[in-house]
Formats: C-alpha cells, sequence, structure tokens
C-alpha cells in the first residue's frame, strides 16, 4: 500500500507562539522527524513571562514543570522563578535545535483547499507579518492563555481621572511606595500583586473582590498541591466538590472576620468554570494583620473615586485591573467557526475539529493538575497525531 501523501508531505508544520506550549510541541515533533517552524511575534522565546511582575513563581513543582526532553535545573529550586523560567525557554529551544523565527505575528489562518499550493490533502495558509504567505501541513496555535489584557468596561472608565493600569503592567512594588493601592481581582495574580505591594512598603493597599475564592497553601508538608490535582483531575466533579471543602477549611483561617468569607459553591465546579484555586504565598498573612484591606468589587468609576459594589467610595492612588485576559484569537482563526462564544478554542489538544482538519490548540486551559505538565502532554499527544498523517 503506497503511503499517506500527508506523511510524505515536505511543508513543514507551522506552531504558533514561542512559549512552553509551542516549544514543546516544536519538539516532539521535531523528535518524529517532522519538520516544524516556530513563528514568534516578540523578539525572543518566553515572550509572555518576560513580561511577569518580578516576584513570580511557577506555582507547580520544578519537577513536575519539565517539558519533554528535558529537565529544569535543580539548581533553579522547587518553585521556578520567571527569570528561571526564561533561562529555562531559551535553553530548551537551543538544547533542541528547534527552528523559531522571530518578529513574525501571523494575522491570519486560512484553510487551503484540497490540491492548492501543490500538495494533496489541503493543508493552510497562514499570513503574517511583512506580506509573508506561508503553507503549511498543519498549524498548532499556541499563543497562550495570557494574551490580550481584559479590563472591565465600569461605567465611567473612560472619563476616570485617576491612575488605572492592567496587572500585565506590575513589575514590583517600587513605583507604589508610600502610595494608596487599590487591585481588583483575586485570583492568582491579583492575591500575589496585592501581597507584593504589602510587603514592598505601598502606604495601603485594598484588594477588590467580586467573589471569594479558594485559596489553598501552595505545599503541605511537603505535599505539593499541584499533586493533590493531579491524582483528583479524572474523579467525578461532585466527589471532588465534597472533598474539597474540608481540605479547603484545614488548608487555610477563616478569613471572613476580615472580610473575606469562606466560598460557596464546588472547588471542582468552579474550576470547570475557570476558577482556578488562589495558591497562598502571602495573602492569607497580610490580610490577617490588616496589611491588605479586602473591600467589595468596584461597580463604577467617578472622575478620581471609585464605587464599590457597597456604595462606598475610595479614592486610591492607582488601581490595579487583575482582571485577567482575553485569548485573542478572534482575528486570527474566528472565522473558522473554531472558538466558542468567549472567545476560546472549542477542541484542544491532540483533536481537531472535524471542519479544521489539521489545525490544533494548547495552552488555552487552566488545570488544577499544572499549565506546564498538561503542556507537555499535549505536546506528545498533538505530534502523534499529526506524524501518524491523520491529523
Amino acid at each position: 500500500m503506497a503511503p499517506s501523501p500527508r506523511v510524505n508531505d515536505e511543508r513543514p508544520v507551522y506552531v504558533i507562539g514561542a512559549g512552553p506550549g509551542g516549544l514543546a510541541v516544536a519538539y516532539a515533533l521535531r523528535k518524529r522527524g517532522v519538520r516544524t517552524v516556530v513563528l514568534e511575534k516578540g523578539a525572543g522565546v518566553g515572550s509572555s513571562w518576560r513580561r511577569h511582575y518580578d516576584r513570580l513563581r511557577l506555582h507547580t513543582t520544578r519537577r513536575l514543570s519539565a517539558l519533554p526532553g528535558l529537565a529544569i535545573p535543580r539548581r533553579f529550586g522547587r518553585w521556578v522563578r520567571r527569570d528561571d523560567v526564561v533561562r529555562y525557554l531559551e535553553k530548551y529551544a537551543e538544547h533542541h535545535d528547534i527552528e523559531v523565527v522571530t518578529g513574525v505575528e501571523v494575522t491570519r489562518v486560512e484553510r487551503l483547499a484540497d490540491g492548492a499550493a501543490g500538495a494533496a490533502g489541503g493543508g493552510w495558509l497562514l499570513h503574517a507579518t511583512g506580506g509573508r504567505r506561508l503553507t503549511g501541513r498543519a498549524v498548532v496555535v499556541a499563543t497562550g492563555f495570557n494574551h490580550t489584557p481584559k479590563v472591565p468596561e465600569w461605567p465611567g472608565r473612560d472619563t476616570f481621572r485617576g491612575e488605572l493600569l492592567h496587572a500585565s503592567e506590575y513589575r514590583n512594588p517600587g513605583p507604589y511606595a508610600d502610595r494608596d493601592v487599590l487591585v481588583v481581582g483575586v485570583g492568582n495574580t491579583g492575591a500575589e500583586i496585592a501581597a507584593d505591594l504589602a510587603d514592598g512598603g505601598a502606604a495601603r493597599v485594598r484588594l477588590a473582590v467580586r467573589t471569594p475564592p479558594y485559596i489553598l497553601r501552595r505545599s503541605t508538608l511537603g505535599w505539593p498541591s499541584q499533586r493533590t490535582g493531579i491524582l483528583v483531575r479524572r474523579l467525578p466533579v461532585a466527589l471532588v466538590d465534597r472533598l474539597a471543602g474540608p481540605v479547603s477549611r484545614l488548608s487555610t483561617p477563616d478569613l471572613s472576620a476580615h472580610g473575606l468569607p469562606r466560598p460557596t459553591g464546588g472547588l471542582y465546579t468552579r474550576v470547570r468554570q475557570g476558577a482556578i484555586p488562589v495558591q497562598d504565598v502571602g495573602l492569607v498573612k497580610a490580610v490577617r494583620t490588616g496589611r491588605v484591606q479586602v473591600v467589595p468589587a468596584v461597580s463604577a468609576l467617578d472622575g478620581t473615586d471609585v464605587v464599590l459594589a457597597s456604595g462606598e467610595r475610595v479614592t486610591p492612588d492607582v488601581v490595579i485591573a487583575a482582571t485577567g485576559y482575553q485569548r485573542g484569537l478572534s482575528d486570527l482563526v474566528g472565522h473558522l467557526d473554531v472558538l466558542d462564544a468567549r472567545g476560546r478554542p472549542r477542541t484542544h489538544g491532540r483533536r481537531p475539529l472535524p471542519s479544521a482538519p489539521g489545525l490544533f490548540f494548547t495552552g488555552f486551559t487552566n488545570p488544577i493538575s499544572g499549565m506546564f505538565r498538561e503542556l507537555a502532554l499535549d505536546a506528545n499527544r498533538i505530534a502523534k497525531r499529526i506524524a501518524s498523517g491523520r491529523a
């Protein structure tokens, strides 16, 4: 039997994004003999990691965060710093001789008809900066979970005269020493920035909370919460919800007297809805000691005032919106009917949609078992699917 024309297709696989997900897929494909080109709009690999705040560390352990084919050095410690994550990604690309082209932004991906571009089996056309038109046998979109900063459309935002920035612009507490800062949002980023400001000399730190989060210790008696996430990920949601309540109560004290009541609803149910538990790296202590004051959610901005859901008005020197990100995929692939109503891929990992064979997504979920670990697993699954000729 003649080999599949897909298997012998000499066109490369294009990976969009040189973060951990993109690099892992590129290595897994290269290991299987598939030429792969990584296209990165930034100046180097790990662009989004370079822009994160200075204090950031992986909330997952070094051993469980390595990408395929290269361990993270022991000298980076158990909880790897942001700068060391970047060093690891640079070394990863070099060690595996991954073909990375920087300074190239892909703006649109289109499906080729069968037989187009001189090859059977269709494929994909990528429009990129500089007028580039690139054809590939398959495309892996790995542009990242934290792509486009999102600031809510609060009433009065356009005429707000105070200082307002997104958490993506925050680096360290230095510029905020002796200032009154309101952090909006209590995900991991908001919680860590609030603690960082409290430790770094801000005169006052408020944390605006809409929905109280589950707060877990990063590690208990040497056992990382990530391992628990791995163990329970495949269990029924209702069962994990029942188990998580007592664990949460044992893990962190009740902060209700400080304005942060225990969360309602099941932990895993909320994870499935996109609400990842907060790993405590200083927030609990800062709240208990009064260095971070919990206040209600923001409902509006008015002149230099911030109006809270309780009706109270505060006038901070700075508002930092730790309000998340959008995936930023609409222009790139929105026309292909592969996104849901919230702009997220309708599939991920090794299973492309039937209407878009050869188009894969990785890194657009936020699993409790650890992002890097899941990226590594996804990489091998995607590469196996593409190399098999069934992409």
